[in-house]
């Protein structure tokens, strides 16, 4: 298994690499990919000395002020929701789980377009208001989602996604009555709730990455539970595994992840969802593999789906979040076909 997983980590990771180069140089002023490589190896110390300047300053500014903050926190973003999807998906054993099926971006969504339609988007914390609170209520989200769910002092899975499909609508309502009252700021609204990585600094990344770090630190222990979790919650207890504190750390960290990467870029729908399924293709179905692939796949994912949102129709700009449920809604529509067709095959 460890070999496996160099192998695809590594040609995982030289696919980002590779990708971050392309985005770092496609954009209206279109930058060569060796004059990107060069730009970024200069800075590095003892070793940009030895590196001829050939590129204009215009070039260089472009790279570091405009682009790159975008690209490092569209990777941050997507491994967020890559990984959450994935935990996700290994402790509730259903492939439609998702961070946006389970209500967590409905919820981040209801705080944010409350302070938007109000005028609070400064008042708290500034510039960080409307990520704060967003990530607040994404978390109140999911402990709701948690409580419905919860029968004589347990999770039970086949509710937990009921349960927050219940709270997506819920929430979604009340999402769309503030933006029926919202006149003046109505765009404004729209635009967040459609996700997007335009105007962010470096400051949203050096929010975001604790919370992934930590994230991702506590989630990818969990690989060999979820694997046995596929055998049922019974024989998972058996093996060893403590079921119900293992359900409650992956569900908990998993929403503090996509409450953290919704609240600096908006609503970013199917990640979570899509960048799974396709690695179990690929891979298997070994969470041990899964976990850590789906967070560079998910980088990789967003990565993309950015630049073709600022370069599609440029210079206009579409919202992430429009590119994101393009691709990633017929994929869910496919799921749930294959799964009823399971249904009615194992049925009959």
């Amino acid at each position: 298994m460890k070999r496996k997983l160099w192998i695809w980590g590594g040609a995982s990771f030289a696919l980002l690499l590779l990708s971050a180069t392309a985005a770092l140089s496609i954009g209206a002023v279109p930058i060569p990919l060796m004059h990107v490589w060069k730009i970024m190896l200069h800075q590095i110390p003892g070793l940009g000395d030895r590196i001829a300047a050939d590129w204009n300053a215009a070039s260089e500014q472009i790279i570091w002020r405009v682009r790159l903050p975008r690209v490092v926190l569209g990777m941050l973003v997507g491994a967020a929701l890559g990984l959450a999807g994935a935990a996700f998906q290994g402790v509730l054993r259903n492939p439609l789980a998702d961070p946006y099926t389970l209500g967590v971006s409905s919820g981040a969504s209801v705080g944010a377009a409350f302070l938007i339609l109000f005028g609070l988007q400064y008042a708290l914390f500034g510039q960080w208001t409307v990520p704060v609170v967003a990530f607040l209520t994404g978390m109140l989200s999911l402990g709701t989602v948690l409580l419905l769910a919860r029968t004589d002092g347990k999770l039970r899975m086949e509710t937990v996604l009921l349960s927050g499909v219940v709270m997506q609508a819920f929430l979604g309502a009340f999402v769309s009555l503030m933006v029926a009252m919202s006149k003046q700021v109505i765009n404004e609204i729209i635009f967040w709730l459609m996700g997007s990585l335009a105007l962010r600094g470096w400051s949203y990344s050096v929010v975001l990455l604790p919370y992934l770090a930590l994230g991702a630190a506590i989630l990818l222990g969990y690989g060999r539970a979820m694997n046995l979790f596929a055998l049922g919650e019974r024989q998972a207890a058996h093996l060893g595994v403590h079921v119900e504190r293992t359900k409650l750390i992956v569900l908990l960290v998993s929403t503090l992840i996509t409450a953290a990467a919704v609240s600096v870029s908006g609503v970013i729908a199917f990640v979570g969802l899509l960048i799974p399924h396709l690695l179990r293709l690929l891979v298997g179905p070994d969470y041990r593999l899964l976990l850590p692939l789906s967070l560079i796949g998910g980088a990789v994912y967003v990565l993309w789906a950015d630049t073709i949102a600022r370069t599609l129709l440029s210079p206009t700009e579409l919202p992430l979040g429009i590119v994101t449920a393009f691709m990633g809604a017929p994929f869910f529509a496919y799921l749930l076909r294959r799964n009823k067709r399971g249904m009615t095959s194992s049925g009959g």
